[in-house]
């Protein structure tokens, strides 16, 4: 089921559309493999097929959608070569681009920080995987997002686009998943103020997290033989 944000008063039909299709894949709404026409997505939202063909022309040249035939897209699938590159690329960029918010956070970003971490762990607790993929995404947009100007994030959403829908997927049983808080260790880095310290907290979150989950996922298909 669709969440579909309230539309702002400066935002065309087209705008809004795409910002809630954007936010629904990237917090994992769509599963992989999944086709989406355009007809039943204006239902959906309650608007004319033409912004919802020119947000689904958006979103299939970010990488998050791809074309199937003149009126269907779907949710690109991840196959164990392709995660591997996009977890690689998560880590180089998001990695070099806390270090370089670090300086710019005060204590009211902190703050937001702390209650998007906490917002994480009732999720987890809860086993509401959705939420947690959610919250994740907002605690590390937060942090990024500090540095003003940064042309970084839209490079890390690109990813976090092409990996959320899977991640749904692979995260259906929580498990073991997360049993150190990551994002804990990045907060006490930025109050040390020890740049190499959060990078190591990041990237060990994305590999613990994402990580993890991924490689459990690619393990269990194959054990069921379907190594895709």
């Amino acid at each position: 089921m669709l969440v579909a944000a309230g539309r702002e008063a400066s935002e065309s039909a087209k705008q809004w559309v795409y910002r809630v299709l954007r936010r629904n894949i990237m917090t994992g709404q769509f599963e992989p493999g999944e086709p989406v026409t355009i007809n039943g997505l204006a239902d959906a939202l309650g608007v004319s097929a033409m912004p919802v063909r020119e947000a689904l022309h958006r979103l299939v040249a970010d990488g998050a959608l791809e074309l199937l035939d003149n009126r269907r897209v779907r949710v690109p699938d991840l196959d164990p070569q392709r995660f591997e590159e996009v977890l690689e690329a998560r880590i180089a960029l998001e990695t070099r681009a806390a270090e370089r918010a670090m300086p710019f956070i005060d204590e009211i970003r902190l703050a937001r920080l702390r209650a998007f971490d906490q917002q994480a762990d009732q999720a987890l607790a809860v086993g509401n995987f959705k939420r947690l993929v959610e919250a994740n995404f907002d605690f590390h947009r937060c942090l990024y997002e500090a540095r003003p100007g940064t042309i970084m994030l839209p490079l890390i959403e690109s990813l976090w686009l092409r990996l959320a829908p899977f991640m749904r997927r692979a995260g259906e049983t929580l498990s073991q998943t997360y049993q150190v808080d990551r994002h804990a260790e990045a907060l006490a880095a930025i109050v040390r103020r020890d740049g190499e310290a959060l990078k190591a907290a990041i990237a060990a979150d994305i590999r613990d997290g994402t990580g993890h989950l991924g490689r459990g996922h690619f393990e269990r298909m194959k054990a069921l033989g379907n190594p895709g």
